[in-house]
């Protein structure tokens, strides 16, 4: 036990000695630590002080140099100012310089001109001198030449003066005369060039159509649904429509007949959408019959617009359009309205180009010319009357309120306009194929041309071509010569000339020709 005791107190004695030594190893590295961060805080001190002294002197350099920056910046300004300072008194000197010469300069004119009016006075006194002397001088003659003549001063200018005036006027309507002949020649070739110029510059189109509209059905037992029981479905369509409905024998076809083409188109979109849709009864016919004039009615507008905007002509009042986009459904002699206004309206403007006037105001007055023709009501009036009042209800010029209503002599013609206008329409209406009337006869006139060379002996082919200018005439070489061959042009050309009625002149031509053929084998 007691050597226990003595190895517990060497062990604590021990354990103590072990803390005191790691106290003071502890203290000793804290305490070379503590020299340490002193020496470096000594040196972080002593870098700052090098740092600001651094700083200080380029803050310093720096603060110099935008100093003298700024101190010459302001040399140059003074110096500027300075140098504009003289330069306005360079020119003030100038200016200076400049009246005292004017100065010095209307002195001397003034001086000169004063001259110059004495010397002025002194010949107007010479020539006031001098006057006298010759109307006394001329008095002398003139009562010695009534002495000799027996007449007086008055007479004599009388007679003079009447001599001159026969002469005058003789020459003048010798003139006049030959001024008028060229004119006449000169016109007729220039209108001619116009005219020619103008209908191959424009391509044309044609159209015709009919007052009976054919609706085509897919079998004949849809018959017996549109006329409904005991006939009210086709009596319905008929009042909604205003027209008539054909139901015969011809088979899976029904005409629908009606003199207004809007009603008429109104009236087969209407069927078709019905036939389409299998529901044909009288509410349902008119709740499509509405809905289908609505369309009509937008489509009147846009062909309306897309007519104006193709041919240039701007700031239409909206009323004109939609009476521009009815014309699409009305025809006139077979030949569909709005094609020949829009016909009529580039011939108009090409014609007007080349007279030198308005194309764009041409063009106007050529689209509106026939507007009077597509009245949403029967009236007696004229239609160029109307289209004239329409036109300057809605503002439009006066002359093309003129050229509409006078393109049929029924007003006085009061502008270049009209006439232009005037031959536009005949142009348009007179092509061969335009109007169905003016087909059959223009096709009648081409085979009366051809029978009639075909009349002669020795003609093989006859072919009118040119649109009934030209007749080329082929004939047998074995029974006409050369020489009988221009008789027989000449022949043809006069019984041409005497038996038919033609537009212009109808050139013929007789070809003769002597073929050998042979087969080689």
């Amino acid at each position: 036990m007691e050597v226990n005791s003595n190895m517990i107190i060497f062990i604590a004695i021990a354990i103590l000695i072990g803390i005191g030594v790691g106290i003071f190893i502890q203290r000793r590295k804290n305490f070379k630590e503590l020299n340490d961060t002193n020496t470096e805080a000594k040196e972080i001190i002593n870098q700052s002080k090098r740092d600001a002294d651094r700083i200080k002197s380029e803050k310093m350099l720096q603060a110099k140099e935008r100093f003298i920056e700024l101190k010459s910046e302001h040399e140059k300004v003074i110096f500027q100012r300075e140098k504009k300072i003289s330069d306005v008194e360079s020119r003030l000197r100038d200016k200076e310089n400049k009246l005292n010469n004017e100065l010095n300069r209307n002195k001397n004119l003034s001086h000169s001109l004063e001259q110059k009016r004495e010397s002025l006075e002194k010949r107007i006194e010479k020539l006031d001198a001098k006057k006298k002397e010759l109307e006394i001088s001329h008095q002398i003659q003139v009562e010695k030449l009534e002495t000799i003549s027996g007449l007086s001063a008055d007479q004599a200018k009388k007679e003079l003066i009447s001599s001159l005036e026969k002469k005058a006027e003789s020459e003048a309507m010798a003139f006049a005369q030959q001024s008028l002949e060229e004119a006449k020649l000169t016109v007729e070739q220039e209108a001619k060039k116009i005219i020619i110029n103008t209908i191959q510059r424009i391509g044309t189109e044609e159209s015709i159509e009919n007052c009976v509209s054919v609706f085509n059905l897919d079998s004949d037992d849809v018959k017996g649904r549109i006329i409904g029981r005991e006939g009210r479905n086709i009596r319905a369509i008929e009042a909604a429509t205003g027209v008539e409905i054909i139901v015969d024998d011809t088979p899976e076809v029904i005409i629908l007949s009606c003199f207004d083409p809007v009603r008429r188109e109104i009236a087969r979109l209407s069927m078709h959408r019905l036939v389409t849709d299998g529901r044909i009864h009288p509410a349902r016919i008119e709740e499509v019959v509405n809905k289908t004039t609505k369309q009509i009615q937008n489509e009147i507008v846009e062909v309306g617009k897309r007519t104006v905007i193709d041919l240039g002509v701007h700031g239409l009042n909206p009323e004109l359009i939609k009476l521009i986009g009815r014309m699409k459904y009305r025809s006139s002699y077979g030949q569909n309205l709005l094609q020949h206004s829009r016909e009529v309206a580039k011939l108009c403007g090409v014609m007007a180009s080349e007279l030198s006037l308005n194309p764009k105001l041409a063009k106007r007055a050529g689209l509106l010319h026939d507007i009077g023709k597509v009245p949403e009501e029967e009236t007696e009036t004229p239609h160029a009357i109307l289209g004239m009042e329409w036109a300057e209800k809605y503002g439009e010029k006066k002359e093309v309120c003129n050229a509409i209503g006078a393109h049929h002599d029924e007003i006085e013609m009061t502008s270049l306009f009209s006439p232009v206008v005037q031959v536009c329409d005949a142009i348009s209406g007179a092509r061969p194929g335009a109007r169905r009337q003016v087909l059959d006869s223009y096709v009648q006139r081409l085979k009366d041309l051809e029978n009639i060379a075909y009349d002669f002996n020795g003609v093989n082919k006859a072919y009118a071509i040119q649109a009934g200018r030209e007749l080329r005439v082929i004939v047998e070489s074995a029974k006409v010569s050369d020489d009988q061959s221009a008789e027989l042009s000449f022949q043809i050309s006069q019984k041409i000339q005497t038996d038919m009625t033609y537009p212009g002149q109808v050139k013929v031509t007789v070809i003769r020709e002597t073929r050998a053929v042979n087969v080689a084998k």
